[in-house]
């Protein structure tokens, strides 16, 4: 590939990180190739470049052998390294510092204060009783009650070095007595002491659907079972077999070296991502960062994040834009848009033309075009006078990677890239690097989540038709990852750079087990229940003094005697009334069996209304939902055996509605 002087250009780099072993030698990170190929060899006058660059860091790179550096052969990083020169040869010259980020160092005791607030533990931090803040205390497992508790201790002696206001003492907080806390696992399971549990005879398998093969129970040697019943933090085992294998691991080129797994399907079924309310994914936030903590504790390992003091980025437009600004625009004119619309309609126009183009995301489209291309959808996109059949597939490729490489900040967000390059230098197996990516996943804010499982899924459709375009998984984790991983900023270090063969591996665990991570884990579920429990009986201890609420509540009493609700106040144990709005039949009561599912409930409602409606299309493509009880709101698995989450939550109200896209 022909290189070109570029010109002044800002270095883009990767996010703070410092490993926490002994200090690394001087190491370079370009690639060992001939001058005239080499995508980080240029004359330049930039001073920052030659800040970057000495003559030693030309050279390939030479790490330590972990799993997290680059152990692969030379030419394995030749597509990773040209798309960072053209990453640098788009970056246009004088660019607006105030769209670059900083990130500011800061003591242990406000990165501890940072994670209390983002745990949802806040009143800890004022001393509040705030009851969300309890109930989620209540809901913690002996490992991540430890986390908790080693950071609060942390943040505790900083106050008092810093003679800042008086803090609570730990032991108030947990209800112990001595300095040596010792906490009991508490049960994860959603079926609660008082609820009758089915034994599960034998049990049922949901197949990982990979671009290869699709896993099968009949197989157990080349797949390995995973379960989100029991906490991860809980689960982990290390020993010094793991740490001597940690120093040998390498990252393998070959994609077939990546395991296999089977999801173990309970008689819940599965939840993903958009399965439940705001609400409660916003507890599903605060507990996967405890847990995740807990985790990496578990491992011996520091959890590391950013803290990012400015992140500033256009406020109209279409690059360059936070999602969320995007979001709120396109909602002006569909409701429910989820993903921008302009990164919808990149990827439907690489689907349409692309899938089978011989190097499509590899082969860069002309410069000049692809900058024509983004003034014009700049200036006609949102009305509708943008004419995509002038838009071939290589332009389209490097329209969205430049969308996704200049958003203000990163699609995996900026605080916990460390994070993510964390578990892959410090974590040997993969079982364990997917859990920790699987909690990564459950704490990105929703537009981060639903704009990242969009563009996987489309990767995935890349990597199927391998055979037409020629792209490997391992080809398109090593071409995404610098747009996915690589951020602009003011400099860019060494350590940072040398993580280029870790953010690959990275971005092929997500492409290939992303049908895994999208899934919640239903352990985290089950705190999410529990947790709405507490809350709702500290509330009811705190309302039960208020006169006027004691009004209100004799007033709802009536209502609810009222002839029409006492349909529903009289049904029998096992039977469950279902409101259907979209039916000609509105509702039905059901009678459950330990063999009924959701999928049952559904057939029998679409048999009831087969005959005498005109409109069958209204009353397919439905899920059954629970709601009320102690889940906000929760769309059921087909397989969910209902008598199940009835006994879980026997208060809560059952519908049918159209699945939320």
């Amino acid at each position: 590939m022909e290189i070109k002087d570029s010109g002044s250009v800002v270095l883009t780099g990767y996010h703070s990180y410092t490993p926490s072993s002994s200090p690394i030698r001087e190491q370079s990170f370009v690639q060992d190739m001939p001058s005239s190929q080499s995508p980080m060899i240029r004359k330049t006058p930039s001073r920052r470049i030659n800040r970057m660059l000495s003559n030693e860091s030309l050279h390939t790179p030479q790490f330590n052998r972990s799993i997290s550096e680059s152990s692969t052969d030379n030419s394995s990083m030749e597509d990773f390294w040209c798309e960072v020169n053209n990453i640098k040869e788009s970056s246009e010259e004088g660019q607006d510092d105030s769209l670059l980020l900083e990130v500011k160092p800061a003591d242990e005791g406000e990165l501890e204060a940072e994670w209390l607030q983002d745990a949802g533990l806040s009143n800890l931090i004022s001393g509040t009783q705030e009851h969300d803040g309890q109930a989620l205390l209540s809901t913690l497992t002996r490992t991540q009650a430890a986390a908790v508790q080693k950071r609060y201790t942390t943040y505790t002696q900083t106050m008092r070095k810093k003679n800042k206001h008086t803090v609570r003492d730990v032991r108030d907080i947990f209800g112990i007595n001595d300095s040596t806390p010792s906490f009991e696992s508490k049960a994860l399971s959603p079926i609660p002491s008082n609820g009758v549990q089915h034994a599960i005879k034998k049990p049922i398998w949901k197949p990982v659907t990979n671009n290869s093969c699709t896993l099968e129970k009949t197989s157990p040697s080349v797949a390995e079972e995973l379960s989100f019943e029991a906490s991860f933090s809980e689960s982990v085992v290390v020993d010094g077999k793991d740490k001597e294998s940690e120093k040998n691991q390498r990252i393998k080129k070959d994609d077939s070296a990546l395991p296999k797994f089977i999801v173990w399907k309970s008689r819940f079924g599965l939840t993903e991502v958009g399965d439940l309310s705001p609400e409660d994914m916003k507890k599903i936030r605060y507990l996967s960062l405890i847990e995740l903590t807990a985790f990496y504790d578990a491992l011996g390992i520091e959890l590391k994040r950013n803290r990012i003091v400015r992140v500033k980025g256009r406020e109209n437009g279409l690059f360059g834009v936070p999602l969320t600004t995007l979001l709120e625009s396109d909602k002006k004119k569909f409701p429910g848009t989820k993903v921008p619309l302009i990164f919808q309609k990149l990827l439907q126009r690489l689907e349409e033309t692309g899938l089978e183009t011989e190097g499509i995301l590899r082969v860069p489209g002309s410069a000049a075009r692809v900058k024509n291309l983004r003034e014009e959808l700049e200036a006609k996109f949102h009305g509708n006078l943008f004419d995509w059949n002038k838009v071939r597939s290589n332009d389209a490729a490097g329209l969205l990677k430049m969308f996704i490489r200049e958003l203000p900040s990163s699609l995996f967000t900026m605080e916990y890239l460390p994070a993510f390059i964390t578990l892959v230098e410090k974590i040997s197996k993969i079982k364990l690097q997917l859990q920790a990516l699987h909690l990564l996943i459950m704490l990105l804010p929703d537009a981060s989540r639903d704009t990242a499982k969009a563009l996987l899924n489309f990767l995935k459709k890349v990597v199927s038709n391998e055979e037409k375009n020629k792209m490997s998984l391992w080809n398109v984790s090593m071409i995404l990852a610098p747009n996915l991983f690589i951020c602009k900023r003011k400099s860019a270090n060494k350590e940072e750079m040398k993580a280029a063969a870790s953010t690959a591996h990275i971005v092929r665990l997500l492409i290939r087990y992303q049908d895994i991570l999208w899934t919640v884990p239903s352990f985290l579920i089950s705190q999410v229940r529990k947790m709405n429990e507490a809350a709702l009986i500290n509330n009811k201890r705190q309302l039960i003094f208020d006169k006027s609420v004691r009004k209100l509540l004799r007033r709802k009493t009536m209502e609810r005697e009222r002839p029409e609700r006492r349909e529903h106040c009289d049904v029998p144990e096992g039977v469950i009334r279902v409101y259907a709005p979209l039916h000609s039949k509105v509702s039905m009561a059901i009678q459950l069996n330990s063999r009924t599912k959701a999928k049952d409930i559904l057939a029998r409602f679409h048999c009831e209304n087969s005959h005498g409606t005109s409109d069958n299309a209204r009353v397919h493509n439905q899920s059954l939902y629970e709601i009320g009880g102690n889940i906000g709101e929760h769309c059921l698995d087909p397989d969910t055996y209902i008598l199940d989450v009835y006994h879980v939550n026997p208060n809560a109200e059952w519908m049918l509605k159209p699945k939320s896209s």
